[in-house]
């Protein structure tokens, strides 16, 4: 009878207008939502979503929000507003029944958005369900929260989902009758520890996490399967999503996504025996769940009941994958498992690289001053003396050959870090077990490689040729990168974070910090031969030329897509150019080379503009927003997030302090009183008594190089939404590059002579002791 009932309401409640035209092949989509199921539960035991991993369109639903872990409620907030929204803070609800044809808890939903800055206009497909008069249905409490309308009354018809799976094919066979879109809440997979267990089939209750799990994922696919029953005997030829929304617990993951049927856009490839990509991530793979709601207004033609700027995603879509079943679904299976791989490692090897930073600034302001130097020298001549007889009595000054080269090669390591690190995702790090090992030893192998290349002769020696070939590979590597669809960034340890749902493609910040930095030392050590033989109009168009070229790679919409990158590259390499050429800066030109930059970015953005609003990326949406009259939500969110990171990254906020500490007090103080010392100063020992002076003029271009990278950093930091980290990652590179080269440049100095027999302690007279 409650079968009976529901299919009579179905039909009574159904718009004869459009109903006619359902169930027409290709005019009708089933969204199937739930929650926590990832494609590690699917096995041969789960039979329907087995049967469905080898004939669907395969993905991995990035399902992150607007805090780590994300809640039913908020995935299916995300399909009602095409945007990242979220229920309050704290603990995840258990969605409820529609009460009286309206959504429980509406009004909170709308506050939580209202505040998280994002924009999210909850209601957007109901709103547009409704004004089309597209006839639909929702089964079960989230999906009503999906088509619920900006009020929270439910759109369509709204059915409690039956009790059992042969009540719930019923209901889905009878709404395909009268519907063209149905959304079905199938249930959701929560961990142990965060939610109440549903009746399990077995006798017995699970007693363990495990068991819970399976328990769960056994109801949760009796459901997907009585769904899938329906629209096979009722709507063979509709579009059917499946789609995990949300997390199971609190440790955030990559989900299951699946779809079948002719597809979301008009000639689209269909779905099935493919992988899934869309054109908001680039990345065969990976769907967010801001990406099912543009999909359903393509397919269901509600673009005209969709205000403009509202959606942030766009249709997913069937792409090349493995040959076989068993490809692809160990390929969504790799995606996870990378993902949950590198999560707990990024703050680690944040810190490593912060702390290897500070060692290397340390070692240089203390370890290697004169007075220092000796001291250390004659303990361990004292200490070591029996051992090694007098081969210690020669001081460190005689050593000082052995500490320069020591210098370099650690300072070239500590600089090829990062774009090691990127490398290291060529090699499949994640599989090892711990997967830490296997990052740590491919980030070894790399960075070893690096600097070997970088050592090699003639370029060795050269003062700024090592510094040129670690910054090189790294500008390289990311040009590359970006370039061939920007797929070494994907969970690498300094990339993209998918459970993070940030930038999938182009230039993200960390990669703009690192590559900004390293061409500008590639220019620097490619114009300085020039300006040196008096070539500095030649000098200044390399720089532009290089220049140009980099602000393209970085800010073009179908390349590096970096809507803050060109307001910090083009001032940056105009004023290097201006230095090159030998032109004064004045405050008036550097007015006008801001406003040049303001200008790029513009074109930019008004370019990606123009193009269709499913090819758009952030920077023509980011017109849109500005049309729309969201301009100061979005840098107050930015401003925002700047804050947060400043106040919550220590390490990288400890790393930008003590790169600039080193610079105040190391090089600015200390260092210039031995730059202007005759012999070097404190340093002498290291310089051979040279004035560090004559560095600046065998390197002519280093000086405008460090105040072009500080333009660069530091507007990036004002304009960009991660705040310090942009200098930071920009210091973990140039530092140990400039050390680098400062010890190549004490290389090519011929040392004083130095009796073996001279004492330690004997120190030249030095007014600036």
């Amino acid at each position: 009878m409650t079968v009976l009932a529901a299919s009579l309401t179905v039909f009574a409640s159904a718009s004869p207008a459009r109903a006619e035209t359902a169930g027409q092949p290709g005019e009708q989509v089933v969204l199937v939502g739930v929650g926590g199921l990832s494609w590690s539960d699917v096995s041969p035991e789960t039979p329907a979503l087995w049967d469905l991993a080898q004939r669907a369109s395969l993905g991995s639903a990035v399902v992150r929000s607007i805090r780590t872990a994300t809640c039913p409620a908020d995935g299916w907030l995300a399909v009602s507003s095409g945007a990242r929204a979220a229920d309050e803070s704290g603990r995840c609800r258990t969605l409820a029944e529609p009460v009286a044809g309206a959504v429980p808890g509406w009004p909170d939903y709308v506050a939580a958005a209202e505040e998280t800055g994002y924009g999210a206009r909850l209601g957007t497909l109901g709103n547009a369900v409704s004004e089309a008069e597209v006839p639909a249905t929702s089964i079960g409490p989230g999906a009503a929260i999906a088509l619920a309308d900006s009020d929270g009354a439910v759109q369509g018809t709204s059915l409690r989902r039956a009790p059992t799976p042969v009540g719930l094919e019923a209901q889905v066979t009878a709404a395909l009758t009268t519907s063209a879109l149905v959304v079905v809440d199938a249930g959701t997979v929560r961990d142990l520890s965060n939610a109440s267990l549903p009746n399990p089939p077995a006798p017995t209750a699970p007693t363990t996490p495990e068991e819970a799990r399976t328990a769960q994922v056994d109801v949760v696919e009796r459901r997907i399967a009585a769904v899938l029953a329906a629209v096979q005997e009722q709507a063979p030829d509709a579009t059917v999503i499946l789609a995990s929304l949300a997390d199971s617990g609190s440790a955030p993951g990559l989900r299951l996504l699946a779809a079948t049927g002719p597809g979301l856009t008009d000639g689209s490839t269909p779905f099935g025996e493919s992988l899934l990509v869309t054109t908001s991530t680039r990345q065969t793979g990976y769907v967010q769940t801001t990406d099912l709601l543009p999909g359903l207004v393509s397919a269901l033609d509600l673009g005209e009941f969709v205000p403009t700027g509202t959606l942030v995603g766009s249709p997913m879509r069937a792409t090349d994958g493995p040959a076989s079943a068993e490809g692809r679904l160990d390929a969504v299976l790799d995606q996870d498992v990378h993902a949950q791989a590198v999560r707990p490692i990024v703050a680690p090897f944040y810190l490593f690289l912060v702390v290897g930073n500070i060692a290397l600034y340390a070692a240089v302001a203390i370890g290697l001053k004169r007075p220092a130097a000796f001291r250390i020298r004659e303990f361990l001549d004292r200490r070591l003396s029996v051992l090694r007889g007098k081969g210690l009595r020669r001081g460190l000054a005689a050593q000082r050959r052995r500490v320069l080269l020591s210098l370099r090669i650690v300072s070239l390591a500590i600089g090829a870090l990062p774009v090691a690190s990127f490398l290291a995702n060529l090699l499949p790090w994640w599989r090892v077990d711990p997967p830490a090992l296997g990052l740590a030893v491919a980030i070894i192998v790399w960075d070893a490689a690096i600097v070997a290349v970088a050592l090699l002769r003639p370029w060795r020696d050269w003062v700024l040729g090592p510094l040129a070939v670690v910054a090189g590979i790294t500008a390289a590597v990311l040009a590359l990168d970006v370039l061939t669809g920007a797929r070494l960034q994907i969970s690498a340890v300094m990339g993209v974070p998918t459970l993070v749902a940030g930038r999938f493609y182009g230039f993200n910040n960390t990669a703009f910090a690192l590559f900004t930095v390293s061409t500008i030392l590639v220019v620097v050590a490619v114009t300085n031969p020039l300006v040196r033989a008096g070539r500095r109009l030649l000098a200044a168009a390399v720089v532009a030329g290089i220049g140009i070229v980099a602000t393209v790679l970085d800010g073009a919409p179908g390349i590096g897509a970096d809507f803050g990158g060109p307001p910090a590259l083009v001032p940056a390499f105009t004023i290097l150019a201006l230095m090159a050429a030998g032109v004064r800066l004045t405050w008036k030109r550097i007015a006008v080379v801001l406003g040049g930059a303001a200008a790029v970015t513009v074109l930019f953005a008004f370019v990606d503009w123009l193009r269709p609003a499913d090819d758009r990326t952030h920077l023509g949406r980011f017109i849109d927003t500005v049309l729309d009259g969201g301009l100061w939500d979005v840098v107050f969110r930015k401003l925002e997030a700047n804050l947060r990171i400043l106040a919550n990254n220590r390490p990288l906020t400890l790393l930008a302090i003590a790169g600039v500490a080193l610079v105040v007090f190391v090089l600015a103080r200390p260092v210039k009183i031995a730059i202007l010392s005759p012999g070097g100063g404190k340093f002498d020992w290291l310089s051979a008594g040279a004035p560090i002076s004559q560095m600046g003029q065998a390197s002519p271009m280093l000086r405008p190089g460090l105040v072009a990278m500080a333009v660069a950093m530091g507007i990036g930091f004002v304009v960009n939404d991660s705040g310090i980290a942009i200098p930071a990652i920009g210091i973990s590179v140039a530092v140990p590059l400039l050390l680098a080269a400062c010890a190549s440049w004490m290389l090519t100095l011929s040392p004083p002579a130095v009796p073996v027999d001279a004492p330690l302690l004997v120190e030249p007279q030095d007014s600036s002791a």
